[in-house]
């Protein structure tokens, strides 16, 4: 019989590549069944979610009943909190984490992990972790958590490089250009470190799998997304207060926090390396290179 695989936010990246992962393996689409929890199930990507199989529920993680009642029948869940860059950012982290976990404890879930929806830096930054982890590890479930590195993705998005001046293009932001940081895939590889977790719960019970398939600072990224794209792209070190002028008010600490507590501590702290390539090991399936997904994702350099 299989079991019911809850996944949180599977119409966006994260979700998505988790159940996308579990629907197509062919192990594990045989012991589970899986069930998405969406604020809004008329999205077309939950719609090609039931195409392929997947049960599609209506929830909410600001409200709890709507919670519990999506988690009816789960026996694994797979958490995941929604990230707004505010002043309630760490209190609404730690309300909704819990609010899931208590959820899943009440619906008789047999094993949780929880792969947030926001940086791990931040979590760090913020002692998110010391808190939401211990709760979640208080409670009569079986645990693993997931520590996603830094969206390849962004490339597309807040870190794209801009133009520079005389046909070249830079990234810049307030960290030095060596400070070493993890990438993820995280819409082809976040379900290989889940699927890993999945097909051997009681080996992961406990454990944190530090999701990424490489480690590069800005320095070499910079040169190898010039070297695919053939064109010139840099880094740019920015004054903090520069940079600050760029972020919504409400954003400006938590981000700048983030990345200089990266540049500080590292991105998983002082073991991020170790860290890294233990996980890596673990994954289940054959992990994105950058390079690999520079050339699947060309950067729009105009």
């Amino acid at each position: 019989m299989s079991r019911l695989l809850v996944v949180f936010g599977a119409t966006g990246q994260q979700g998505g590549s988790v159940a996308n992962y579990v629907v197509s393996d062919p192990e594990l689409s045989k012991q589970y069944k899986v069930r998405d929890i969406t604020r809004d199930i008329s999205k077309p990507a939950a719609q090609t979610l039931q195409e392929k199989g997947v049960e599609v529920v209506k929830g909410d993680l600001d409200d709890e009943e709507s919670i519990k009642q999506a988690l009816h029948g789960a026996h694994t869940v797979s958490a995941m909190t929604r990230t707004i860059y505010d002043e309630q950012t760490k209190a609404r982290e730690i309300r909704q984490g819990r609010a899931i976990a208590n959820a899943a404890v009440a619906a008789g879930a047999k094993f949780s992990f929880t792969a947030p929806n926001v940086t791990q830096a931040i979590y760090l930054a913020a002692s998110i972790p010391s808190t939401l982890e211990q709760v979640i590890r208080g409670l009569p479930i079986k645990s693993a958590f997931v520590a996603l590195g830094t969206f390849m993705q962004n490339f597309g998005g807040m870190m794209a490089p801009r133009p520079a001046g005389n046909g070249t293009h830079a990234i810049a932001n307030i960290h030095t250009p060596e400070t070493p940081f993890p990438w993820l895939d995280v819409v082809s590889n976040t379900g290989k470190f889940v699927g890993a977790i999945l097909a051997e719960p009681d080996k992961y019970e406990g454990k944190s799998l530090s999701a990424s398939s490489c480690i590069y600072s800005q320095a070499e990224i910079v040169q190898i997304m010039s070297k695919v794209s053939g064109k010139t792209v840099g880094y740019n070190q920015m004054p903090e207060s520069k940079y600050r002028g760029f972020l919504p008010p409400v954003a400006a600490d938590t981000i700048v926090n983030m990345f200089l507590y990266i540049q500080d501590w590292g991105y998983y702290g002082p073991k991020t390396k170790d860290e890294v390539d233990w996980s890596i090991k673990q994954a289940r399936g054959q992990l994105t290179s950058f390079k690999e997904y520079l050339e699947k994702n060309p950067p729009k350099l105009e």
